[in-house]
């Protein structure tokens, strides 16, 4: 007998086991298991539930379902709604898909991240948030000082006065934990401003 034949599957064994339940006992089916499969036979006390069941006239040679939540939830529809859920927001948290597709938030978080591949990034630290309107300001002010510097090179530092700016805020507008934010992998991190 070759190496493969000798190796049965769960529903495999089990018919056998049913087989020869008439006449033998578990010691005996369990015997020619094990002479028939070496150590790919089942344990004595498998054989021994197995005879059990049988005798109870429950004959199924199937696997029972296991516990659990039922593979509904890996279904495409359900991947896309948490796609779309994510798109809306990047910032809403695995919890509140869950709770939202009646889920477990466990397969919420391995869909994201092995369908996705996307992880949770909170913000990276950047000095300053500057509008347009500053952006433009300080590109003016670089070409004048560049103006000034060509026309008179010696005495350029002489004349210069400078001075910085001092911004000032009341409240901090988010924690990291807020600022975190669902980002496929290789993307750079959301920015979040300084505040000095």
């Amino acid at each position: 007998m070759s190496g493969d034949a000798r190796v049965f599957n769960n529903m495999e064994t089990r018919a056998v086991i049913k087989f020869f339940l008439q006449g033998k006992a578990p010691k005996e089916i369990h015997a020619i298991l094990t002479e028939t499969l070496g150590e790919h036979a089942p344990s004595y006390a498998t054989v021994k539930n197995w005879v059990a069941q049988f005798k109870r006239g429950d004959f199924s040679t199937c696997d029972a379902p296991g516990p659990g939540r039922h593979k509904t939830v890996t279904i495409p529809e359900i991947i896309d709604l948490i796609q779309e859920l994510i798109m809306e927001d990047r910032r809403i948290s695995a919890k509140s898909i869950a709770e939202q597709l009646g889920i477990s938030r466990e397969r919420v978080e391995s869909t994201i991240h092995e369908d996705f591949y996307m992880r949770k990034l909170s913000a990276k630290w950047v000095p300053k948030c500057l509008n347009d309107d500053q952006k433009r300001q300080r590109c003016q002010s670089s070409e004048q000082l560049s103006e000034f510097f060509r026309r008179n090179p010696n005495d350029f530092l002489s004349r210069l006065v400078i001075m910085d700016e001092t911004w000032l805020y009341h409240y901090d507008p988010e924690t990291k934990q807020q600022s975190m934010e669902w980002r496929h992998s290789g993307l750079p991190r959301p920015k979040r401003f300084r505040v000095q």
